[in-house]
């Protein structure tokens, strides 16, 4: 189950983040993606040591905790999507499929003319369509 999901700025500002939790973790879930760009800065500087090539947007398991999986999605205009999930056995093709609608999703909110480039995502269409995306995500479904 994805817990939550967030949108980080080229200069690491957060730009989105919404967590899916019913309990008050949002500050947890918080750390937890802030503590994942350090390791996604890691992987970007050194793509010898993580095997990924350059071009590679998919950055995948960036780390796991003790309750949790936190994956990473790098966009070409190095925007980070990070994601936070429950299960512990999810295949990469749906993680991948799930970053690939997420990033549409992004891309149409900020194709808003009345959308500040670097500034939060306030959009209330964007948002529903993120929450609808978590809630349809099955892992092993194909969509």
């Amino acid at each position: 189950m994805i817990v939550c999901v967030a949108v980080v700025g080229h200069q690491n500002n957060p730009l989105y983040l919404q967590s899916f939790t019913e309990a008050d973790d949002a500050l947890k879930l918080h750390h937890i993606v802030h503590c994942s760009l350090d390791v996604i800065e890691e992987r970007v500087n050194n793509p010898k040591k993580s095997g990924s090539t350059l071009n590679e947007t998919f950055l995948g398991l960036l780390y796991p905790t003790e309750n949790y999986k936190v994956y990473g999605y790098l966009t070409n205009t190095k925007v980070k999507f990070i994601m936070v999930m429950t299960d512990l056995d999810v295949k990469d093709a749906d993680i991948r499929s799930f970053f690939s609608r997420f990033h549409a999703a992004y891309v149409d909110a900020v194709s808003n003319p009345f959308h500040v480039p670097g500034k939060k995502i306030t959009s209330k269409s964007f948002g529903q369509r993120v929450s609808s995306m978590v809630k349809s995500f099955v892992p092993g479904a194909t969509t």
